[in-house]
């Protein structure tokens, strides 16, 4: 997503615009808010957490909540038989909120949710949310849980991953892989892992000078390395193993 220049008059994604006045609302006394109406069957999946004050414990609770969140989502796409479409929303959600200031207009506690909730439904109209997705950004808005929404984008992979039998490769590479590569790099992954399904994410990466890497495995544990980078490290590694002896 473009960056945002500070002269604009909004704030823009290609998925929704956030005007900016919004980001310096003052509080508003004595404001009273309708309670938003949610689907029913998605609230009640969802589980209550409990705030922390920050630390390692407020990283494992975030991380536990992300997960319950993430798993509430995918059980309700799962009922519906939307997964994959869930999944593309996902995506969508991710790259908006990846914006700094799309996520810093939704934590901040001067805007009011009835604002953030008009919000909500703009994007959901203009990225073309299902509805039980819109419903559930609305929910993360009312419990103000939306702080960790990418944290809740990137657990709601996992469990459809595990949902899916999916393994997910990333693909890091200099210039855009043709399709036909990309599938033989599947196939291969495939084979390696005996996954049913496999997921390819690509990434440019010019750092790599030439050819690609693929991350798969838990969190990207496994490495297959194409790169002329990694070449170039390992020709410098046996440089400095030793002095060069020359031949006489």
């Amino acid at each position: 997503m473009a960056s945002l220049q500070p002269t604009t008059a909004t704030l823009q994604s290609k998925y929704t615009q956030i005007p900016r006045n919004l980001l310096t609302q003052k509080p508003i006394l004595n404001l009273s808010l309708s309670t938003p109406t949610f689907s029913s069957s998605l609230k009640l999946k969802l589980t209550t957490t409990r705030r922390s004050n920050g630390g390692a414990l407020g990283t494992r609770m975030s991380s536990t909540a992300a997960n319950s969140y993430a798993t509430a989502l995918a059980d309700i796409a799962k009922s519906n038989n939307t997964l994959d479409a869930t999944t593309s929303d996902v995506e969508k959600i991710n790259e908006i909120f990846s914006e700094k200031q799309v996520l810093d207009f939704f934590i901040n506690p001067t805007i009011t949710i009835e604002k953030k909730i008009q919000i909500i439904d703009d994007i959901a109209t203009s990225s073309s949310l299902q509805p039980h997705t819109r419903d559930f950004l609305k929910i993360l808005v009312d419990s103000r849980r939306i702080d960790i929404v990418k944290e809740i984008m990137k657990e709601f992979e996992l469990v459809y991953n595990t949902l899916t039998n999916t393994e997910l490769a990333i693909v890091s590479s200099v210039v855009k892989l043709e399709s036909q590569h990309l599938a033989q790099i599947a196939k291969q992954v495939q084979k390696l892992t005996g996954s049913k399904n496999v997921r390819i994410k690509t990434i440019l990466d010019p750092s790599l000078v030439a050819g690609f890497t693929v991350r798969y495995g838990n969190s990207g544990s496994k490495l297959i390395d194409m790169s002329v980078k990694k070449q170039l490290e390992e020709i410098a590694a046996q440089l400095d193993l030793g002095d060069i002896k020359l031949a006489v």
